[in-house]
């Protein structure tokens, strides 16, 4: 069984920063940006974030569109992706709005958070051990057999970073922005990438839009693991 197509999205300042570090946090596209990105969740299967993400950004992750979903319902999918998050403390709170929003909802933990993490939120969301601890190949063998055959990420930094070093990762969504923030969370972490530093990635497109530049990478997952 093949596990799910793995698509990281970012977007990202001049100066490589995803966000701020603030409570508010930074717009880094724009309008035009922000349907484009609604387009390449309405494509995909699901969708993943981190709870750290979850608990900063309170996110909805779902289709705004109703043209999309109603595409969606009329292909045989439900209206809205999967929504997934991944953590291994187990602190997630049910009155965000990940919860309170449609889409089948599924939480990806470790072993000693499933039981009070099951109780806490009861039937708002499947809760998935992925054993003693963080296993992104195991999250993805169990996606697989649940029929998602797409992931797009959308944070964070730690998620990002680790799917990407350990080789899940099909292709990257790049959108740079025309700002200087100066500090705060990046979209890759420090860590030991499995291939050389000079490795360079295949560009499956370049596209202005608006004020934002949009590159699609593909990345290389043939080498030693």
């Amino acid at each position: 069984m093949s596990r799910p197509y793995v698509l990281l999205s970012v977007a990202a300042s001049i100066d490589g920063y995803i966000n701020d570090g603030t409570d508010v946090g930074l717009p880094l596209s724009n309008t035009e940006d922000f349907d484009r990105v609604d387009q390449v969740r309405a494509e995909c299967d699901a969708i993943l974030i981190g709870a750290g993400t979850l608990r900063g950004d309170d996110p909805r992750m779902t289709v705004k569109s109703a043209q999309r979903r109603a595409e969606r319902v009329a292909a045989g999918k439900p209206a809205y992706p999967a929504k997934l998050v991944i953590t291994a403390s187990g602190d997630v709170d049910p009155s965000t709005r990940w919860f309170t929003t449609p889409g089948h909802r599924i939480i990806y933990t470790v072993d000693h958070t499933a039981a009070d993490l099951k109780e806490r939120v009861g039937d708002l969301a499947d809760v998935v051990t992925m054993g003693p601890t963080i296993n992104y190949g195991n999250m993805l063998d169990d996606l697989a057999g649940r029929g998602i055959e797409s992931v797009m990420v959308e944070g964070g930094e730690k998620v990002h970073t680790t799917l990407i070093t350990e080789g899940h990762v099909d292709e990257i969504h790049f959108v740079l922005a025309p700002l200087l923030v100066g500090s705060g969370p990046r979209f890759l972490g420090e860590t030991s990438y499995p291939w050389p530093s000079e490795t360079r990635m295949e560009v499956l497109e370049i596209k202005p839009i608006g004020d934002v530049v949009l590159v699609r990478y593909k990345v290389d997952k043939s080498y030693d693991q």
